[in-house]
């Protein structure tokens, strides 16, 4: 996560009364981030930026649904449901854990973590539908809050016979947001009229090590292949009892299982319309369970794990996700990869993209310009290769929103075209890109640019 939560025009929604509260919203939230990296910060002060915090929240919840009432907004009790949600559910369980463990960083973080994840996702998408008209669709497969209940409960209850944790519901609207260092499990089921059944099971990493590492007998600090072997195990395990809770569950078989990064999950399941999302706090770290029906599989670029291959890619799958970490601790060495952001629609160009540049270079990736505003937000790159034609939002409306926020303005970007007659070519420098790469250019020549471009900047 980065240090801020960076405000920017985007997030505006044209209604002054929620764009105000908006703003004001990510202020204190920083606020607290800024007393949480304070160690002589006395833990009250914490407590106060965090109750100023819940008070402007619930105000603003109550100016959003007045608005959106007046405007007869379609979507009004789907707002309202996930507005109940964090209001009754997700921030009570955040307090609780603050005060149980005396404001600790861990506790802190998941406040942060969460609450930043769901301020800039419910801004970026629920909010934009209301002056949209559009309702949406990612809360509509949602089953009824006594279902979400009695799932909430039965998980509960596996995981208390299987770890004697004693797990606390903290939303049933959990919408993706990074509360730690962990482990993404998805396994994908099919049935013979190609319908599909996905599951998401995150793990935080110190449940995991503080639960199968103690089972093992494992002293460790990290997790390793062998936890995260074990941990998919478990995962296949509380689904294969879960999904009895859907209709001709029999039908459908495992097709495949992967490990993801917590970006890769974030970017399939804002495709996705849920019939749970449920995020639990177990008192050793924190647990999500996902499932949702889908027509088609939606590729992220996640490890996909079968028993010839399981070892050496839940090896690779680890050394990727645990980089980040191992660069803040390292971050005095002389040499750390850079950090590239590849913004493209195109999946084969993303894949083609990491193989090329993977070996030398930390390559994320994104497939639309709003996932890479809120990766670039979240996590900043030291170099943007940008798709200059890309439906909806494109290429140079994307460079736009970065070269308007003072912050973000030094971000070198540069295009990835197939367009270069010169009236494309003019239009692109116009907007400052520190150059443009065609599409059409063999991969070493790709690859030597940007080795190229790095060197200079060294100099």
């Amino acid at each position: 996560m980065g240090n801020q939560l960076i405000w920017n025009d985007r997030y505006n929604i044209g209604v002054d009364i929620i764009d105000r509260e908006h703003k004001k919203l990510f202020g204190i939230l920083n606020k607290l981030f800024d007393l949480r990296q304070q160690e002589k910060k006395s833990h009250w002060v914490c407590q106060e930026a965090v109750k100023y915090f819940k008070e402007h929240t619930l105000q603003h919840f109550a100016d959003e649904e007045a608005y959106m009432a007046s405007v007869n907004y379609a979507g009004l009790e789907t707002h309202k449901r996930i507005h109940r949600d964090f209001r009754d559910r997700t921030l009570p369980s955040l307090e609780k854990e603050l005060e149980r463990t005396n404001y600790s960083e861990s506790s802190i973080n998941h406040f942060f973590g969460v609450c930043a994840g769901w301020l800039m996702g419910h801004t970026l998408i629920e909010d934009h539908m209301i002056v949209n008209g559009d309702p949406g669709k990612q809360w509509t497969q949602l089953l009824p809050e006594e279902e979400q209940a009695v799932m909430g409960q039965t998980i509960a209850g596996l995981m208390h016979s299987m770890f004697q944790l004693d797990c606390h519901l903290i939303s049933n609207c959990y919408n993706g947001e990074k509360f730690g260092d962990g482990i993404c499990c998805r396994l994908i089921y099919g049935a013979r009229e190609n319908k599909l059944r996905e599951f998401f099971l995150i793990f935080e990493e110190q449940l995991i090590i503080s639960t199968i590492g103690s089972v093992l007998d494992m002293k460790s600090e990290a997790v390793s292949v062998m936890l995260t072997n074990v941990t998919r195990y478990v995962a296949r395990q509380l689904v294969g009892r879960l999904r009895r809770y859907f209709p001709s569950s029999e039908e459908y078989e495992l097709k495949e299982e992967q490990l993801l990064t917590y970006e890769q999950f974030q970017r399939i399941f804002e495709k996705q319309s849920p019939q749970f999302s449920l995020l639990f706090d177990t008192g050793k770290g924190y647990f999500a369970y996902c499932a949702a029906s889908a027509d088609a599989l939606q590729s992220e670029g996640g490890v996909s794990i079968i028993t010839e291959n399981a070892m050496a890619e839940v090896e690779k799958y680890l050394q990727h996700n645990q980089r980040p970490r191992r660069d803040k601790e390292n971050k005095n060495a002389l040499e750390t990869k850079k950090k590239l952001l590849v913004v493209d629609d195109s999946d084969f160009m993303l894949r083609a993209m990491r193989e090329l540049l993977g070996g030398d270079y930390d390559v994320i990736t994104a497939n639309s310009g709003l996932s890479a505003i809120r990766d670039i937000s979240l996590d900043r790159p030291d170099l943007i290769l940008l798709d200059y034609e890309m439906p909806v939002c494109s290429g140079d409306q994307v460079l736009e929103m970065i070269r308007s926020e003072k912050d973000l303005t030094d971000i070198p970007v540069i295009f990835l075209t197939s367009r270069v007659d010169k009236e494309s070519v003019r239009k692109a420098i116009s907007l400052r890109p520190e150059g443009y790469l065609s599409k059409s250019l063999p991969p070493e020549t790709v690859k030597r640019k940007i080795d190229e471009f790095f060197e200079k900047r060294k100099t």
